[in-house]
């Protein structure tokens, strides 16, 4: 027996795997948790930094650079931290794709090269002021 469509079942929209959207959610967060990570590494590294430098004008004793090698410690791996989240990120919405169809450009990715771009700067920025 033949089973006819009707105009409704015909015209009944695209429903997505819930499972890949499930997944592509989880991503999302994941990404946002290594933007936070990366964010505050950033911003402690250029803190204690300050503090450190504070504390050596002061005249406490300690190394002459030390204030600035862990700034820099900091600030590269804050970096590091994001630009490995956004790399896991992309490799995982690259799966995601052959399953169900995402954007490419999600707004987490946006906020995460946002910050790639911030943290190779600060670093650039970092290692030009050494030489």
């Amino acid at each position: 027996m033949i089973k006819l469509e009707t105009a409704a079942e015909q015209a009944a929209p695209h429903h997505p795997d819930l499972g890949a959207v499930r997944t592509m959610m989880a991503a999302d967060r994941t990404l946002m948790a290594w933007i936070r990570t990366s964010l505050s590494m950033l911003s402690f590294g250029f803190t204690i930094y300050k503090v450190l430098q504070g504390f050596q004008d002061a005249g406490r004793p300690m190394d002459e650079n030390a204030p600035r090698n862990v700034g820099i410690f900091l600030a590269v791996a804050g970096t590091l931290a994001i630009v490995m989240g956004t790399i896991e990120y992309w490799q995982t919405l690259k799966q995601l794709r052959m399953l169900e169809h995402f954007r490419l450009m999600q707004p987490t990715m946006i906020m995460a090269l946002l910050m790639c771009a911030s943290g190779l700067f600060l670093c650039y920025g970092i290692v030009t002021t050494l030489f």
